[in-house]
């Protein structure tokens, strides 16, 4: 192996206007951008509309990218679909969140399906994500079956009379400041176990994860779900623009994916006639198998988030 360093930084000028994606203090990830399509300062929040060289078009909330062209398809599959296919007849959806609509398009492919609530808080974001994200939303916006609502959606859980099947929690990340930080609490999550049928299933997006001790919020959310639901269940998988294998939490009141085998889960996708692009059951196998150091964060978190203690990402 050489010692030789690397050649220097104005060997390789980075041509081009360039979006820096802040994570921490300490880290950044850069790519390399192009026209703004739509933008707007909303009532709760920073929405850009954007065209991005390798990621295609991108929705970035608060400086933070959302979603993007190239990959979104294997955020909202691994968000809908373990659920989904995991209930044996998901009639009835309610999604917090959920603006670009790509959630209900997957959501949708289930027969099943007899209604679906969504509850976004911003309309004008949901508007612009309809007129110029139309390949997430897929013209879901408008099947008979889908219900827009705009509102809190945590006020509107812990005052529903309906009973789900399914809840889907698509929301940005908990920053301070902005819409959902209280969507990730105890306190919402047992609001959310009271509007669930017996057998419903609940799922949220629960961020970034390393697998260094340091990096214990994805652990503390797992744990908080645990506090509402009887079986929590943490899966996570790489997802290019976000540079980060990404985590979702699953709440149910019996051990839904137990025994549950991978041509169990293809037989199921098949019987319900649904062809995806990513998940299927050998994927779902191997987002479910955590590594190691993320077994052992969850396993020995103590921190529960609470209303009067939320998580907040800086």
């Amino acid at each position: 192996m050489s010692n030789r360093e690397g050649p220097p930084l104005a060997e390789f000028p980075l041509k081009g206007l360039w979006f820096y994606d802040r994570y921490t203090e300490s880290e950044v990830h850069a790519h390399r951008c192009g026209r703004v399509v739509a933008r707007a300062q909303t009532a709760y929040q920073d929405v850009v509309i954007q065209q991005f060289d390798h990621l295609g078009r991108c929705l970035i909330v608060d400086g933070k990218i959302q979603s993007a062209e190239v990959d979104e398809y294997i955020y909202h599959e691994l968000l809908v679909h373990p659920a989904m296919i995991a209930h044996p007849n998901p009639r009835r959806v309610l999604v917090c969140g959920g603006g670009e609509g790509a959630p209900l398009r997957e959501i949708l492919r289930h027969s099943a399906v007899q209604s679906v609530v969504m509850v976004d808080i911003d309309r004008e974001l949901v508007a612009l994500c309809r007129e110029h994200l139309p390949s997430w939303h897929g013209g879901a916006f408008d099947d008979p079956r889908v219900q827009v609502r705009h509102g809190d959606a945590r006020a509107y859980v812990e005052q529903a009379s309906e009973r789900f099947d399914v809840v889907i929690n698509d929301i940005t990340d908990p920053i301070e400041g902005g819409p959902s930080k209280l969507l990730f609490t105890r306190e919402f999550y047992t609001s959310v176990g009271r509007v669930l049928d017996q057998n419903g299933i609940f799922v949220t997006q629960a961020i970034g994860v390393h697998y260094d001790a340091g990096d214990r919020l994805h652990a503390a959310i797992h744990r908080t779900v645990r506090e509402a639901f009887p079986h929590a269940r943490s899966y996570c998988d790489f997802v290019m623009s976000f540079d980060y294998p990404w985590a979702f939490v699953a709440g149910s009141r019996r051990a839904v994916w137990d025994g549950l085998s991978s041509a169990e889960i293809d037989r199921r996708l098949q019987a319900r006639n649904i062809r995806l692009r990513f998940y299927d059951g050998e994927t779902h196998m191997r987002v479910m198998s955590l590594p190691l150091p993320l077994r052992t964060m969850i396993a020995n978190e103590s921190t529960v988030i609470t209303d009067q203690a939320p998580l907040t990402i800086k």
